[in-house]
C-alpha cells in the first residue's frame, strides 16, 4: 500500500503559512499508528513551530529552535498540542507553561 494522502489543510495569512497533512500508510516499527503526518507553523519563511514523524526521525516536536522527541497519542491530541504551540509562538499565553 502506498501513502494515502487523507487530510490536508493550508492557511495563508501575510507572511504565516500553517499547514497539515496527514498520510494513512502500512504500520511499521517506525510508524506504528499507520500514519504518517506534519504539522507546520511558519512566519517569515522560518518554520518556527511543528511536528512530524519524517523518516528516522521517529515522532517529534519543533518550537522556535529547538527540537524534542514527542509523546503521540492521536491526530486530536497532536491538534490540540499544535494549537497550543500555535498560541505561545504568537504570543498568547506566553508565560504559562
Amino acid at each position: 500500500m502506498r501513502a494515502k494522502l487523507v487530510f490536508h489543510t493550508k492557511t495563508i495569512k501575510g507572511d504565516e503559512i500553517v499547514e497539515v497533512r496527514i498520510w494513512e500508510i502500512p504500520r511499521s516499527l517506525h510508524k506504528p499508528h499507520g500514519i504518517k503526518f506534519s504539522v507546520v507553523y511558519v512566519k517569515g519563511g522560518k518554520r518556527l513551530g511543528g511536528y512530524d514523524n519524517a523518516e528516522q526521525k521517529g515522532y517529534h516536536r519543533h518550537f522556535l529552535d529547538n527540537d524534542e522527541p514527542y509523546e503521540f497519542v492521536n491526530i486530536w491530541k497532536l491538534i490540540e498540542d499544535f494549537r497550543s504551540d500555535l498560541e505561545r509562538i504568537r504570543g498568547r499565553n506566553w508565560n504559562e507553561d
